[in-house]
């Protein structure tokens, strides 16, 4: 067994013997060491398949886990956002890293949820429910972030198709908890601070979410017109919120600096990063559990469609993108037109 390279011109090609065969035939470079390699690569590949030894490598392909720093890399939405992302991955990417994003195929990503999911089922608060029973939100949230990232493949040139597409999402409860007037008052009074039972009431009051009132300016307060803008919102557009007379008297009770550029709801002037500890003890305080902050979006949101407010116009405070992210509080609506009907004939 022998090979060689010599120069035809500027091109470098080989011409080696294997076991009785000639192989030859360009390296397509002008550079000697690198046609050197390349005619060793090409040998190495064609005894592979002589002997039916793993499939060749492709050196152009890239591996999974270093793509995936690439990816993270390139989201700009903040580090939270990549936090989150790199949790999703603590599952994932120990059986994908290894190997090439070519070789990562449909059948593995539904193996790999599958097997997520039996491990979620197995889960001891789980034990003994019934499938439809379980929220797999975590799957889900798995398995969107593998199909985002190979998008970002196919958008760098480095894949053509998602192996992820047509894999369905898992069953996903909604989550939809709202508070009795009592609770609602019970966990206001159950901050110990201020600031905190400021912004309780603002996200009961509103439907915002957690980031949109922590950015919160008093540049977008208008006591005087009674409206909110909600600008830079997950849905990258901005929205209006009318402020009602409870909202009001509580924004009047925040003591406002001189710079209408400060936020609303800061700590010594600085904006405030989170308040979920003081949250989480103002639910202990009033004898709520299983409650979360987002939670009081969907207590608006229940307010709202309770009393009497299309689901349409509910979806416009709320910033919804699409009617059928709405549509989850219209299990509602047959109550308030119960209601309306008994208003009428007591």
């Amino acid at each position: 067994m022998s090979e060689n390279i010599r120069k035809r011109g500027n091109i470098w090609y080989y011409d080696m013997m294997i076991d009785g065969v000639r192989y030859k035939g360009t390296t397509k470079t002008t550079e000697k060491a690198l046609a050197e390699k390349i005619a060793s690569t090409i040998k190495t590949d064609i005894l592979r398949q002589k002997h039916d030894l793993p499939t060749k490598v492709n050196y152009n392909d890239k591996f999974f886990s270093e793509l995936w720093e690439e990816y993270l890399k390139s989201q700009l939405s903040g580090a939270k956002n990549q936090e989150r992302k790199i949790f999703a991955a603590k599952n994932f990417l120990p059986l994908f890293g290894n190997k090439s994003i070519k070789s990562v195929s449909k059948a593995e990503i539904e193996n790999y949820q599958l097997k997520r999911k039996l491990e979620i089922m197995a889960m001891p608060k789980n034990t003994g429910k019934r499938e439809s029973e379980i929220a797999f939100r975590s799957v889900n949230i798995e398995t969107g972030t593998i199909r985002h990232f190979f998008n970002f493949c196919i958008e760098r040139g480095y894949l053509d198709k998602n192996p992820c597409s047509g894999i369905k999402k898992l069953n996903e409860l909604s989550r939809l908890k709202t508070l009795s007037n009592e609770d609602m008052q019970k966990l206001i009074n159950g901050a110990t601070n201020k600031l905190t039972r400021d912004l309780i009431s603002f996200l009961i009051y509103t439907g915002c979410r957690k980031g949109e009132a922590l950015n919160l300016k008093w540049d977008d307060v208008d006591l005087q017109n009674n409206i909110i803008a909600i600008k830079g919102t997950k849905n990258k557009s901005d929205r209006h919120i009318p402020i009602s007379k409870p909202l009001k008297e509580l924004l009047i009770g925040i003591e406002k600096k001189q710079d209408s550029f400060l936020y609303v709801f800061n700590n010594n002037e600085a904006r405030i990063k989170d308040f979920r500890c003081s949250f989480h003890t103002a639910c202990r305080n009033a004898g709520l559990k299983d409650l979360r902050i987002h939670d009081l979006r969907h207590v608006f949101a229940s307010k709202m469609v309770m009393g009497g407010t299309s689901l349409y116009i509910t979806g416009e405070l709320l910033g919804h993108r699409t009617t059928q992210m709405t549509k989850r509080y219209s299990h509602l609506v047959p109550e308030t037109l119960k209601k309306a009907v008994d208003d009428v004939f007591k």
